[in-house]
């Protein structure tokens, strides 16, 4: 029997505060324990021309009354239209139901690789943010990570360490399979009703295993483009072994996040896992953290080194060789009379100050906290040569803070300067093309008028991206997605064994 059209008719007696136009195409799988009244009520299918395929959410809509409300929550669940039709459904809506969007409190448990606590890298802002924002909204969260630096909470999460060895090939990363008998046991004591684990790394192994023993669903955000990463540090034969370990990894996940659409489609492209199964972590930004309020004289004396009357390019972020960052040498040959300053550290850090020697540059090692927010501030351009980003937090931090950015039209950063958007809150350059990026550069540094409608651009469009927001999405949608698929693949195998006996075994003579 061909499955219905994604297209729903609900021919109910509902309250007047709910309208049919307020549920998406949906299907609600209500316990059949539950002593629920149905009266009065069915459901047409009406076939017509198909929608294209949406995620819709399953909590949504749920009941106040709480017997309806308890049953309702043991089946919610998020699907794609497509899925839904595929499964054989009964559909059941209740009567005279008024409905309030409602997501119940979980545990959840982080495995993070390196910790977001000691290690700086684009994520640590994010993972941070996530955490702040989950128990803001009333779940439970335990974060299992590196062992340096780790405080024993964090907004009221329990943190716990793990002992860590540092990377082979980048040793200032450390890594950890966090699968000892303790934090097996401090997982389990936890209950987690979902697990979500960074990746790629080791310790998502260890995430993967106590998911298994724990029979809870997992989800992977995917933060490292690894495969890229590799020819620069190590052997490029190595790239084909770490995809299959990312496809073993991602394709084991109930469900994948990925920080920007770019990556999402290298994922695709190399059948990591089902694309209905990759979905986008939302970017967002501190803007209160990140604001042109914090430009201030004394740190542009500073990052000039004593001339702040020229022109003043930043770069704030990890120094390492996947950066790209000794492009920049090459653009300030080309910008006589402009000065640079490096924010941050890492491997690469020696290696540039060697090639900057004698030039008008500055290293200020790591900043944090109001010096960092006033570093990005007190900039003219923020330059961005790197081609393997996710994503590009530092980019959204720079134009959240009124800096115009220069940035390689690569990788997730086109998710942040989108074409349409390119020359207006900021400009992206050609990978590897000095000529247009010193263009680009010498047009804001020369032009106040422009530099200053670019600034105020870059800001408005900063502030659309809510940290809150971009969780809220993650914990209502996302997380369900997973918890659904879940259920789905715990829901095959029984079939299958099923088919597997009505298939081998003779049927009993009686």
């Amino acid at each position: 029997m061909n499955p219905p059209s994604p297209f729903l008719y609900l021919n109910l007696n509902f309250s007047p505060a709910i309208r049919i136009s307020s549920f998406p195409s949906f299907f609600l799988h209500v316990s059949s324990s539950a002593s629920l009244s149905t009266s009065s009520s069915h459901v047409s299918l009406l076939s017509t021309q198909s929608t294209p395929s949406s995620c819709v959410s399953f909590d949504s809509y749920l009941p106040r009354h709480r017997a309806k409300q308890m049953a309702l929550c043991a089946e919610y669940c998020t699907a794609t239209q497509d899925e839904v039709w595929q499964e054989s459904t009964v559909i059941q809506i209740l009567k005279d139901a008024p409905c309030e969007r409602i997501c119940k409190p979980r545990r959840i448990a982080l495995f993070v690789e390196p910790s977001p606590f000691a290690y700086v890298s684009g994520y640590k802002n994010r993972f941070q943010n996530f955490i702040k924002h989950l128990r803001e909204m009333g779940d439970e969260v335990m974060v299992v990570t590196t062992h340096e630096g780790v405080p024993k909470e964090f907004y009221g999460a329990k943190c716990i360490g793990s002992l860590s060895f540092p990377c082979p090939w980048y040793t200032n990363v450390p890594l950890s399979l966090a699968l000892s008998p303790r934090i097996i046991t401090e997982v389990a004591r936890f209950k987690p009703d979902i697990i979500h684990a960074s990746s790629p790394g080791i310790m998502v192994f260890g995430a993967l295993a106590i998911a298994k023993m724990l029979c809870v669903p997992i989800v992977m955000s995917y933060h490292t483009h690894v495969p890229i990463y590799i020819p620069r540090y190590t052997f490029s034969w190595l790239v084909n072994p770490m995809w299959l370990i990312i496809k073993f990894l991602h394709r084991a996940a109930d469900l994948t996040l990925v920080p920007s659409a770019a990556i999402r489609r290298d994922l695709i492209a190399a059948h990591a896992t089902a694309a209905n199964k990759i979905r986008l972590w939302n970017k967002g930004v501190d803007s209160e953290s990140f604001h042109p309020r914090f430009r201030k004289h004394e740190m542009r004396v500073r990052l000039s080194d004593g001339e702040p009357e020229k022109p003043l390019i930043i770069h704030v972020g990890r120094l390492g060789v996947e950066k790209n960052l000794d492009f920049l040498r090459r653009v300030m040959d080309r910008l006589p009379g402009s000065r640079i300053a490096f924010v941050g550290d890492g491997p690469y850090r020696s290696e540039l100050e060697k090639m900057f020697e004698g030039m008008p540059a500055l290293f200020t090692g790591m900043l944090q906290g109001e010096e960092l927010s006033e570093a990005y501030a007190s900039g003219d351009v923020f330059v961005m040569p790197s081609e393997s980003e996710t994503l590009g937090l530092v980019v959204l931090e720079a134009m959240s803070s009124g800096v115009p950015t220069v940035a390689a039209r690569a990788g997730g950063i086109i998710d942040i300067i989108p074409c349409d958007q390119d020359g207006k809150t900021s400009f992206l350059f050609n990978p590897g093309d000095v000529d247009d990026c010193v263009t680009k550069i010498e047009l804001l540094i020369s032009n106040k008028e422009f530099w200053e409608a670019m600034s105020k651009a870059a800001r408005a469009e900063m502030e659309k991206y809510d940290w809150r927001e971009a969780t809220k999405n993650i914990r209502d949608e996302q997380y369900n997605a997973a918890i659904w698929f879940w259920r789905k693949e715990r829901t095959q195998l029984p079939r299958f064994i099923k088919w597997l006996v009505k298939r081998f075994l003779p049927p009993s003579v009686h």
